[in-house]
């Protein structure tokens, strides 16, 4: 796939998702307050949701995503050699320069997100300016470029929130029918079937949810890091980059599920998943792949 084909269907599939998860929110609401007796208010609520929600993704979806990081603003000062690589790689690439931020974390990693090249940003790790030399943050900036200039950061920041808020919604439903805060256990009046629907929905719809994120192709994965090398010309600094940061044993706590596919590497390590099923919901490909293919260029 080439970039304007790459660019094409990005911008499509993110039409494609909001409807399908308004229609899929709505639907989880509508079975929801048929559960409980009441499925027309939750199909109104949920469908209103769902509208608010991916309209406020497009537009918000970078600010959002910042909130859930804990990300703050880089400044020229502090961050030079962050701030000077993507400044001289935005000219080469001829995208504007994108806003840079930075988590204060000693783990490597590093994300873009905005709806569209104008509305960019770059956010890195202080780990990972610490730890990598000047050749291997080229390497990641160039990766993280070509995402925006593919228009993946759309799509991908899309996801987030959605999926973000929909786990949200169903955490606070399922905690309110399960503790009673929310929802009068005397007045239920639940038959077995209802109950096995609502149960069905609470555990089904999370992993739905992550599935949702999957729908974000790991080529494109693959598509940056080519994209990348090409702009520097030094497939090697992307390739020892990230074998720092497949070695890098430090936790990246503002993260999770919603938006661990924006990152270059999945910064939710083997050892924090709860167990084998959720390996296989990874949005990156193996990094050792990844850094095979870069060797090879």
């Amino acid at each position: 796939m080439n970039i304007y084909k790459a660019i094409a269907s990005n911008k499509t599939k993110t039409v494609v998702f909001i409807f399908l998860f308004i229609v899929f929110f709505s639907l989880v609401f509508y079975l929801i307050g048929y559960s409980i007796g009441n499925p027309k208010f939750y199909f109104i609520i949920g469908l209103f949701l769902s509208i608010a929600t991916g309209f406020a993704s497009y537009f918000y979806s970078d600010k959002y995503i910042l909130f859930l990081t804990k990300a703050i603003p880089a400044t020229k000062s502090k961050y030079f050699d962050f701030y000077t690589v993507a400044e001289n790689l935005a000219i080469a690439s001829g995208l504007p320069k994108p806003k840079l931020y930075v988590i204060e974390s000693p783990a490597l990693n590093a994300f873009a997100t905005g709806r569209n090249p104008k509305h960019s940003l770059i956010c890195v790790t202080t780990g990972l300016l610490e730890k990598l030399d000047r050749i291997e943050l080229e390497g990641v900036i160039s990766h993280e470029l070509s995402h925006i200039k593919n228009y993946d950061i759309l799509i991908a920041s899309i996801v987030s929130v959605l999926a973000g808020t929909l786990m949200i919604a169903i955490d606070f439903i399922s905690r309110g029918w399960i503790y009673g805060t929310r929802i009068d256990r005397e007045n239920r009046n639940l038959s077995y079937l209802k109950v096995i629907i609502l149960l069905v929905v609470f555990i089904i719809t999370p992993i739905v949810a992550s599935l949702i994120q999957l729908a974000i192709s790991r080529k494109r994965e693959f598509l940056a890091d080519a994209n990348g090398a090409l702009l520097t010309r030094l497939p090697d600094g992307l390739a020892q980059a990230l074998e720092k940061i497949s070695t890098d044993q430090n936790s990246l706590k503002s993260v999770s599920m919603s938006t661990a596919h924006l990152f270059i590497s999945n910064p939710i390590k083997k050892k924090q998943l709860s167990s084998r099923l959720a390996l296989l919901f990874s949005t990156h490909p193996p990094i050792e792949e990844r850094i095979k293919i870069l060797r090879q260029m």
